[in-house]
């Protein structure tokens, strides 16, 4: 069973829209999800914005994919790398850090993870 960020067993991220890389509600990840899809993030509309202006647009629906497009308030599992872009640029979505697979903290620190997570519930 994969890992969260704190060690324990990685919990769902979101059904409602379904996510992660396998479209399991999980942010697990394998060989084949090259972008790292490991953070489950609360979409903002500050962040949606960044990410389109930065190239992926996750707001536009793409119906052939089965993509519904996101809206604030959705959680998604993000690429790492477009998180910690995010981070830097000052607009990181929140976190779930039970849904956060372990993955992630070869390229984030738990801190900023947690720092991003403070004030939510979970």
């Amino acid at each position: 069973m994969a890992k969260n960020v704190l060690g324990s067993e990685l919990q769902s991220c979101s059904t409602n829209p379904m996510t992660g890389f396998y479209r399991d509600g999980c942010c697990n990840t394998g060989a084949g999800d090259v972008g790292l899809h490991t953070v489950c993030s609360k979409m903002t509309a500050e962040f949606l914005q960044f990410s389109k202006a930065a190239g992926n647009d996750l707001s536009t629906p793409i119906p052939a994919y089965g993509f519904p497009g996101l809206k604030p308030g959705d959680w998604w599992c993000l690429c790492v790398l477009r998180w910690k872009q995010a981070l830097e640029a000052g607009c990181p979505p929140q976190v779930n850090l039970q849904a956060t697979h372990i993955s992630t903290l070869e390229f984030v620190d738990l801190e900023d993870l947690q720092a991003a997570n403070s004030g939510s519930s979970n």
